[in-house]
């Protein structure tokens, strides 16, 4: 087959916003695993919520750098993509870090919502008090639950090729095919159903933690407690709803970049890899300024940048 590279317009667009998303996102990633990381060695452990924070950057990191090169060859030279085992390898990679990503994501809003909510029902107050027991295994889960739909991603992306190599011809691969199996229903299903569980544990944690504040608010005006534990409440709501309207947002462009036809409308599939790409970035920089250390790490790390700049 001819290896030359076929860009078209669209093509270059995407490309062009998928780097400028993917690259950024990286960063600010690799930036939180590294603090973390030096963290770990300096004090030889880390609490819980940086056990989750280093997975979920990690996992994010490795999401956007397998996701960018998926996108950047099958825009550019899709006949080093389509073959075997490339296509397989990427897309079980892909998955499996992105489910992991939102899965992590999932167990952080979850830890939060148990650390920070004030209820008197007992199993949340067994719950606030083994969090720290019961996080390890939440990721363990997490991973194990990513793994299994890398799995069935990968077993998705054989199917696809198969079908592909037998209506193109052999070697052909330059396009996917847009034909679908019946058996694609229940694979779809399955890896549809990851994403409803996680997104359900956020909405649920995100609505108590909101409910949990604004009662405590509510509480502090009625004896007229000082305003700056009242401005703290309002900035965790602010951060909290900013976060649950982001999370909704990603979920629905996860969803329909799930559903065959709309990959066949290119604005469409380009406002979802605008969204898609630019979640695990975004996020990411809230975690970093809604955390003191990694605030105070990012500010002392740019300001020696900026010095090292005006010395040049």
């Amino acid at each position: 087959p001819p290896q030359q590279s076929s860009v078209t317009s669209y093509g270059a667009i995407a490309l062009a916003i998928t780097t400028l998303e993917a690259f950024p996102g990286m960063w600010i990633n690799a930036f939180i695993v590294c603090v973390l990381c030096i963290a770990w060695v300096k004090k030889k452990t880390l609490n819980s919520n940086e056990k989750i924070l280093l997975l979920l950057g990690c996992s994010r990191f490795w999401y956007l750098c397998f996701s960018w090169v998926y996108c950047s060859l099958s825009i550019t030279y899709p006949n080093y993509l389509y073959v075997q085992p490339t296509f397989q390898l990427i897309v079980f990679f892909q998955s499996f870090f992105n489910c992991s990503n939102l899965w992590v994501s999932a167990c952080l809003c979850v830890f939060y919502c148990v650390k920070i909510a004030n209820f008197r029902n007992r199993f949340f107050i067994y719950l606030k008090v083994k969090t720290d027991r019961i996080v390890p295994w939440l990721l363990l889960a997490s991973l194990l639950s990513a793994l299994a739909i890398g799995i069935i991603a990968y077993d998705i992306a054989v199917t696809e090729l198969s079908i592909n190599h037998n209506s193109t011809g052999q070697g052909n691969f330059s396009k996917v095919s847009g034909k679908r199996d019946e058996n694609f229903f229940q694979i779809y299903f399955i890896y549809g159903f990851g994403f409803v569980t996680s997104f359900t544990a956020v909405i649920s944690s995100a609505l108590l933690l909101l409910f949990s504040l604004w009662r405590h608010k509510c509480n502090m005006q009625k004896n007229s407690m000082n305003s700056l534990s009242m401005d703290a409440h309002i900035k965790a709501m602010k951060s909290i709803l900013s976060f649950f309207i982001i999370y909704s947002i990603n979920f629905i462009f996860l969803i329909l970049s799930l559903i065959p036809s709309t990959k066949e409308e290119n604005h469409v599939e380009l406002l979802s890899l605008v969204f898609l790409y630019a979640f695990p970035g975004v996020h990411s920089l809230i975690l970093i300024f809604s955390n003191p250390k990694l605030e105070k790490t990012l500010i002392k790390f740019l300001s020696c940048v900026k010095c090292k700049d005006c010395m040049r």
